[in-house]
């Protein structure tokens, strides 16, 4: 499944040694390539990354902190093959986890097993059954099921009896509507489940890699059918430029490094700037800190919640049409009939737009349905009787309906830019290793289709996790995307080098 091509040969450098990769279809490298699912917003407004005290079955009790995520938003994943003859799965190669699982077979009442590959012992000859019985604990809910045994195919290679999990309960979610089957972990051993070997690890043992390390590369190109690929042994230069700056893992468990001060347009935030941690994972396309920060950085690219977004989204496109409305003496329960936003059908006014009008230009740009549009008319047109009333100016009454859509809450948690202004917003810049790794708005920016029109989203949301295990970064696809990343156990170090997209 490798994709098999020509390399010259390169160094890397290290202190004491130079790597020679060399053109050959036994070069010591494995290569995955990951295929990339499109993010949409009701999987995005779902994605959380929390934290949470140490699990009892993660065996790093140095750790001190587990933060778990849903894998709602996830979006690289690539194909192994399981038992003899070897069963093909999707997984999410996952550097913030550890253990591999698949759907068994015998995961017969969750319905997501049905609508995924299942692995079926009995069809391989070099199954063997260890039995096991497993929790693994994620932000929506548990998996379960048991361990086995059995070889895996990755890339062109056979890692030969290796421990997995066969899944028989999941939780309804991500699961059901999600691409991929499992997950593959590229984590530490200390948190690996049941203190089960990963699968990288086992590659390095049973002497398949020559090189103690594997890369990534996650293309951000939204446009080519690639979405990345993992290198175990080595390295891809194509997916490179320039050399990589390397800083040393300071705890096992996770790939944890230390980030030094994030600057926002050049501007220090602050908190980190004599470091923080930082876990590198490859699982989700958010970059999560702490709240201080990340209000910092929203605040300075126009971030704000979905909700507030909206209701000035209505402010900004009918205000002067509802305040001409309202004083031109129209009834103030028809007004938002009047101008289109409602439906009226002779009795009641339903929340809504006719078929012709969710067609017409004035609904381009919403991220939320043509109800919601009407909930916000309302609350709007009644903000204004209220001024109104006090005889406030025009222009007092609509800077007291802004503000009041700036105090609105926002539930999901997420932030929202206008996708018009991406070229002016500020850089986000993380100090790693005493040299500055700037994202671009492209690159910390997603960009999710509606059913309405695209909507942009900042990458960054909160994370909490107090002293002395915080404050933590976690640094996703956002991140991993804009740079090549080198997972070099064999120097228990990582490296960070430009990634050509």
């Amino acid at each position: 499944m490798g994709i098999k091509f020509l390399l010259h040969a390169i160094c890397v450098w290290t202190s004491t040694t130079c790597w020679v990769l060399t053109a050959s279809t036994d070069d010591g490298l494995v290569r995955v390539s990951l295929k990339k699912q499109p993010l949409d917003l009701k999987r995005l407004n779902a994605a959380r990354i929390t934290r949470v005290g140490l699990e009892s079955n993660v065996n790093d009790q140095g750790a001190g902190v587990v933060y778990l995520k849903n894998y709602l938003d996830t979006q690289y994943y690539g194909e192994i093959g399981i038992g003899s003859p070897s069963q093909s799965f999707s997984v999410v190669f996952d550097t913030a986890s550890s253990n591999l699982w698949v759907p068994s077979s015998k995961c017969l009442f969750s319905i997501p097993c049905h609508l995924h590959s299942k692995f079926r012992a009995r069809w391989s000859s070099t199954y063997t059954k260890i039995g096991i019985p497993c929790t693994i604990n994620y932000d929506y809910g548990d998996v379960s099921g048991f361990f086995s045994l059995d070889h895996v195919k990755v890339g062109e290679i056979i890692v030969q009896d290796q421990e997995f999990i066969e899944i028989t309960r999941e939780a309804f979610l991500p699961f059901l509507v999600a691409k991929y089957d499992g997950i593959l972990g590229l984590g530490f051993p200390e948190i690996s489940v049941e203190q089960a070997t990963p699968l990288w690890f086992s590659m390095m043992q049973q002497g398949h890699i020559n090189h103690k390390l594997f890369s990534l590369w996650l293309s951000g190109d939204l446009t080519s059918e690639l979405g990345g690929e993992i290198v175990f042994g080595g390295l891809d230069w194509r997916h490179f430029r320039g050399g990589h700056t390397y800083v040393p893992v300071t705890r096992s468990g996770y790939w944890e490094i230390v980030v030094g001060d994030i600057l926002v347009e050049s501007i220090s935030t602050g908190v980190c700037k004599f470091g923080c941690a930082a876990i590198l994972d490859s699982g989700t396309p958010l970059i999560a800190g702490p709240t201080q920060i990340v209000d910092q950085i929203n605040s300075a690219i126009g971030a704000e919640g979905i909700v507030s977004m909206e209701c000035k989204n209505v402010a900004s496109k009918y205000g002067y049409a509802l305040w001409n409305t309202l004083i031109s003496g129209v009834r103030p329960e028809i007004v938002c009939v009047d101008v289109g936003l409602c439906l009226y059908n002779g009795s009641q006014k339903v929340s809504g737009r006719l078929k012709t009008l969710l067609e017409d230009e004035t609904m381009e740009g919403s991220a939320m349905g043509e109800s919601a549009v009407c909930t916000f008319c309302e609350m709007i047109v009644f903000w204004i009787q209220v001024q109104l009333k006090q005889q406030k100016t025009k222009d007092a009454v609509f800077q007291y309906v802004d503000q009041l859509c700036d105090d609105l809450p926002n539930p999901i948690g997420k932030s929202f830019v206008n996708c018009g202004s991406l070229e002016i917003l500020p850089d986000v810049t993380f100090t790693i290793g005493n040299k500055s790794f700037p994202l671009t708005p492209q690159q910390y920016i997603l960009k999710v289709e509606t059913s309405y029109s695209t909507v942009c989203v900042s990458g960054f949301v909160p994370l909490d996790v107090p002293p002395p295990r915080g404050p933590i970064w976690v640094l996703g696809d956002r991140f991993l995307s804009a740079y090549h990343t080198v997972f070099d156990f064999g120097n228990m170090r990582v490296g960070f080098a430009k990634s050509a997209n």
